[in-house]
C-alpha cells in the first residue's frame, strides 16, 4: 500500500495539527463510523512513533505512516489524503493499487 498526501492536505496538517519537521503522523482503523472499505470503522489520524510500519511517505520532513497491525483495515487499498474542502476537513479516497 501507498499513502498519497495532497497540498491541500499539507496545509491542513500545518495548520490544525501543528505538523512541523521530524513528527510523524499515523493513521490507524478505529471501531466506529464506518468508511468505503469497511462498515464499523473509521480511519483515525495522530501523532505518534513508529512500531511497525508498513506504509510510510515523507513530505516537507514529515513521515506519515500506518503500521503493520492496521494494514488490514486498507484491504488492498492506497490511501489519498484530501480535504473536503466544504468541511474544511480531511477526505479519504481508497483506491485499489
Amino acid at each position: 500500500m501507498k499513502i498519497f498526501i495532497s497540498s491541500d492536505a499539507m496545509e491542513w496538517f500545518h495548520g490544525e495539527m501543528e505538523a512541523t519537521n521530524g513528527d510523524t503522523i499515523r493513521f490507524y482503523a478505529r471501531y466506529g463510523g464506518s468508511s468505503p472499505v469497511h462498515d464499523a470503522f473509521s480511519l483515525g489520524v495522530t501523532k505518534d512513533t513508529p512500531f511497525e510500519p508498513s506504509a510510510t511517505v515523507q513530505i516537507e520532513h514529515i513521515m506519515f505512516f500506518v503500521e503493520e497491525r492496521d494494514e488490514w483495515y486498507f484491504d488492498g487499498h492506497d490511501l489519498y489524503v484530501e480535504i473536503d474542502s466544504k468541511l474544511n476537513e480531511l477526505a479519504y479516497v481508497y483506491k485499489k493499487a
